[in-house]
């Protein structure tokens, strides 16, 4: 018998390259290609931060995986919402006023919590990906059965402390985390009490050649440089990053900080500031094989794929310290430096860039990190013993994973 895996996310599409909608894509697409019958629920939204409808509206297939997309009622005004949230968070409030900001968060599709409802009984097993939207809260609610299943992606953040996340958390049977940190992290604030959770993550293609040299030829990156891979916001720390090279350059004037990804701030004109644009998977694994260092400053991560991707082409991470996923990469696999302040910036650069036997140590070591714990057969297994524990024996695919 075929299972039937639903998944629920906020956005999807190949054009959506990072945060957990890429992981649900990835994980949807691998456990498609395993041979279960994949469908995802999701919206018209490609923009995260406007929630405007840009996919048509209806059902479409991409690698196997069949997408039930559902127009947006609302697009969100950022700083209207950045502003209640503001408010929220730091003032008395009620019940209504929470739902008033899960609505304002979005994206608000009330046709896509109906169609979970009345569409619930076709699928064997729900599996939501992200707490913090609309259609998570909701969806778990119109999914009535015991089917349901949490990927939190979840960040030490003010929105956990929301007395309706006590639901969230509350009505899904298992749970899968990306990381022992963002478990223990999420174990602070509520029960897992009686649940069935694993540590998955995901898995990284370790790529059959180490870099092309030519990369930084066709790109004329002539001098050496540090990476960042991402999306480009003062969110993920960007800006911050940004004042720590610019103060770094003035001791090394040399060095170059390198981005790519989606560019969704300002950046300045400087000699040693590059921005490449959206790159090929192939030109981003060059990247970052041809980098110093990759650099990722984001105080709120559950996992980082783009630092994973680093550590399998034997490239030293330097990490943000407030975000412990990403520090744990480091103490764990012994493959990276970690931060808090400008001068732990400027020494981490300075062994990683000086000492080219610890950076080589490091990605070694990276490299090793990534095969041990992050490759495809064994993030899919995980899945495998999610399902069988659901939905009991015979539940893994026929066909084995991929």
């Amino acid at each position: 018998m075929i299972r039937k895996i639903a998944f629920v996310v906020q956005r999807y599409g190949k054009e959506i390259i990072g945060g957990s909608e890429l992981l649900c894509r990835l994980i949807a697409e691998r456990l498609a290609g395993a041979g279960y019958a994949v469908t995802v629920y999701t919206t018209t939204a490609k923009d995260y931060v406007t929630w405007k409808n840009e996919y048509p509206d209806g059902t479409t297939i991409l690698n196997g995986v069949v997408i039930k997309r559902f127009r947006v009622k609302k697009e969100r005004n950022i700083a209207a919402f950045n502003e209640f949230s503001d408010w929220i968070f730091h003032h008395p409030h009620g019940p209504d006023d929470e739902k008033k900001w899960m609505e304002r968060q979005g994206p608000y599709s009330p046709r896509l919590i109906e169609a979970l409802s009345k569409e619930e009984t076709g699928q064997d097993l729900f599996i939501f990906f992200t707490y913090l939207y609309y259609n998570t809260y909701w969806g778990l609610r119109a999914v009535k059965g015991e089917n349901r299943v949490l990927v939190p992606t979840g960040h030490d953040e003010p929105a956990l402390r929301l007395d309706l996340m006590k639901e969230v958390f509350a009505l899904p049977r298992a749970f899968v985390f990306n990381t022992d940190s963002e478990r223990e992290m999420l174990g602070r604030h509520f029960s897992f009490e009686g649940k069935y959770g694993d540590v998955a993550g995901v898995g990284i293609d370790l790529p059959e050649r180490p870099g092309d040299p030519g990369f930084r030829w066709k790109y004329g990156l002539l001098s050496p440089y540090i990476l960042y891979a991402g999306r480009i916001e003062p969110g993920k720390g960007c800006r911050e990053l940004l004042d720590n090279f610019l103060r770094y350059s003035r001791k090394d004037p040399e060095l170059e900080l390198v981005f790519i990804g989606n560019l969704l701030m300002d950046l300045p004109d400087h000699p040693k500031v590059r921005y490449l644009g959206f790159v090929s998977p192939e030109d981003k694994n060059d990247a970052m094989a041809s980098a110093l260092a990759t650099v990722h400053p984001s105080h709120f991560e559950s996992l980082c794929m783009a630092a994973l991707e680093s550590l399998a082409v034997r490239t030293p991470i330097l990490v943000q310290e407030g975000a412990d996923p990403l520090k744990q990469h480091c103490l764990k696999g012994r493959c990276g430096l970690f931060y808090s302040n400008y001068p732990e910036f400027e020494g981490g650069l300075d062994l990683l860039l000086r000492d080219e036997r610890l950076r080589r140590a490091l990605g070694s070591n990276g490299f090793d990190y990534v095969s041990r714990n992050y490759t495809w057969p064994m993030i899919i297994q995980k899945y495998e013993k999610l399902f069988e524990h659901m939905l009991g024996p015979g539940s893994r695919a026929d066909s084995g994973a991929n």
